[in-house]
């Protein structure tokens, strides 16, 4: 059985303040391609969806029109709910459709639901686990001993008895312990949402999302597909692609990444400002179209330095400086936080933004938070 793997659409999203619906539309139409050309039995799409829990009409409207190209096509689509989607909003009118092969993971309620497949060695399970906190899991499972995020994973696939004689492949979005993460991923305090990969024993195959960077953990049955676009400069350098996976008989796995191209690409230029205004810098590249990021080494800042060059590079997203002055600068502020405890950045930060201390009340309720988050 063939499908296709994708993640962390992020659809509507904004980088620098710049829409990359346009781009965004852009990369489906290359999946779309891909398809035709792979003819998968199904497509996964595991998390992150929306950019946003209330996602824009614009990204609403293009996620259908991708759903119905593919409905059209007859590939049966499974899809997930990350932590930026909203679980009710994205399960709403799932059991209308699903009879028409578009199957999305319902509300956690404490079982996994679960779409089974055919060809010719026989039936293939589809595990559709949405993004889960210690906390949705307790709520079913009270008397389990639920204390981290590997528990309640453990607990959950537990409670759904996968019969491992059979092929399976689970979907879900998550941060397994040993990923390597992007600027443009939710991060947590201490790695506090990290998740062993040892809870996924029994499944051919685990379809990831929630980082930006395609990956295989450990091995490749258990892989992050990766953002289709890049969201941040820290994926500047990394290849995006769509991860294609064939099962064959039980034990044989094949997975390919092939390559996505996209309408604009996101790179960083440094130089001084006469360097990356001379025209044989730029004139036989993309630089003038990509969404860029420049750092200047001038040590005087230049006037008007971004709308200048704007009338270059279009798509400047951000502009630094990298300088005697700006170096100082940044070892200033390492050495004021070096040591300091969370809580001591908390108040470093509010005083920097209020202008006042934090009073005695304020100080205990950021313990309380800095002690509790994770939602443990």
């Amino acid at each position: 059985m063939k499908f296709i793997h994708l993640s962390d659409l992020h659809l509507g999203k904004r980088v620098n303040e710049y829409s990359m619906l346009e781009d965004q539309e852009y990369i489906l139409d290359k999946i779309i391609g891909i398809v035709d050309s792979e003819r998968p039995d199904a497509l996964l799409i595991a998390g992150d969806i929306y950019d946003k829990a209330l996602a824009p009409a614009e990204a609403v409207q293009l996620f259908d029109d991708f759903l119905v190209k593919l409905s059209h096509r007859g590939v049966e689509v499974m899809a997930i709910s990350g932590n930026h989607d909203s679980p009710e909003r994205l399960a709403f009118g799932g059991r209308l459709m699903s009879p028409s092969g578009v199957h999305f993971s319902p509300v956690y309620d404490g079982s996994i639901s679960v779409v089974t497949l055919s060809d010719a060695i026989g039936e293939v399970n589809f595990y559709l686990l949405p993004f889960l906190k210690p906390a949705n899991v307790r709520r079913f499972y009270p008397d389990a001993e639920i204390s981290s995020y590997t528990d309640a994973l453990r607990i959950a696939l537990e409670q759904a008895e996968p019969d491992t004689s059979t092929r399976n492949v689970l979907v879900t979005h998550q941060f397994v312990t040993g990923a390597e993460r992007s600027e443009s991923e939710e991060l947590s305090v201490g790695g506090s949402d990290n998740v062993d990969a040892s809870v996924f024993d029994g499944f051919d195959y685990v379809a990831l999302g929630h980082i930006h960077r395609g990956q295989n953990i450990g091995s490749e049955r258990i892989r992050y597909c990766g953002t289709p676009l890049k969201y941040s400069f820290s994926e500047a350098s990394q290849e995006k692609s769509a991860t294609v996976v064939e099962l064959g008989a039980k034990g044989e796995l094949n997975v390919r990444a092939l390559p996505l191209k996209p309408m604009r690409d996101m790179v960083e230029l440094r130089g001084s400002y006469d360097e990356l205004t001379l025209r044989e810098n730029y004139a036989d590249t993309t630089y003038p179209e990509d969404y860029v990021r420049i750092t200047l080494t001038d040590e005087e800042d230049v006037p008007e330095a971004a709308a200048k060059l704007r009338t270059i590079y279009h798509n400047l997203m951000r502009l630094d400086y990298d300088n005697l002055r700006t170096r100082g600068a940044a070892q200033l502020d390492e050495a004021a936080s070096e040591g300091r405890s969370p809580l001591g950045l908390f108040e470093d930060l509010y005083e920097a933004q209020n202008n006042q201390p934090m009073s005695d009340s304020q100080r205990e309720l950021i313990q309380k938070l800095l002690e509790s988050i994770g939602g443990n």
